[in-house]
């Protein structure tokens, strides 16, 4: 589990393509390196990877095909930017709401808005997306956990203050971009379950 606060910016080291599989590795400040062993969850973008290698304070990860098609992490490169937070423990402070880092989607930014300090971001998700998106409901994009804004079927705008542009990537975010989404776990089993039991009440 995730609690949605970005821990830090990082930088990916170095990116190789192999059958099925993108091996990345990453460079991690001292802080976020104690007790990490191989095996350990942490997430990229708001998509929970396993710690395969370690040596020193350099850290790789497999990203599998799947995970490669539904999430931003196939537009990486070398000198990518991501946001990151290591998995939390028993008793951790939960800042922003839960997350899983099980990307449902990516969703583009469309439109840029910048008022003084503070930015709001205009986004699109899949058409299917829209049943999970509501006025001030709560989304993780990138791994960042964000109050929505307006929502127009899937289209829906955050708003970010000074800190959260401070602590992630959404400072140098350019229109066009693929952002990652997770919807509110409670939100996707209530939509759902209310879902299956309309179509079971539905006359056929």
């Amino acid at each position: 589990m995730y609690t949605g606060i970005v821990q830090a910016v990082l930088s990916i080291e170095t990116l190789e393509h192999a059958e099925g599989v993108m091996r990345i590795s990453v460079r991690f400040p001292q802080a976020l390196l104690e007790g990490v062993q191989l095996g350990a969850s942490i997430a990229f973008n708001g998509t929970c990877l396993t710690v395969a290698g370690i040596e020193d304070d350099l850290l790789s990860f497999d990203v599998m095909q799947e995970t490669l098609k539904v999430t931003n992490l196939s537009d990486l490169e070398p000198g990518s930017l991501v946001n990151v937070e290591r998995s939390a423990k028993m008793g951790d402070e939960i800042g922003g709401h839960p997350l899983s880092g099980h990307v449902l989607d990516v969703v583009v930014i469309t439109d840029i808005v910048v008022s003084g300090q503070n930015k709001t971001l205009r986004m699109k998700a899949p058409e299917y997306c829209s049943k999970y998106l509501f006025n001030k409901g709560y989304i993780g994009l990138n791994g960042a956990s964000l109050t929505l804004g307006q929502v127009e079927g899937s289209s829906f705008s955050v708003h970010l203050i000074p800190e959260t542009l401070r602590l992630t990537t959404f400072s140098d975010s350019q229109v066009g971009d693929k952002v990652n989404l997770e919807v509110d776990s409670q939100t996707q089993i209530i939509v759902e379950t209310v879902g299956r039991i309309m179509a079971e009440k539905t006359p056929r």
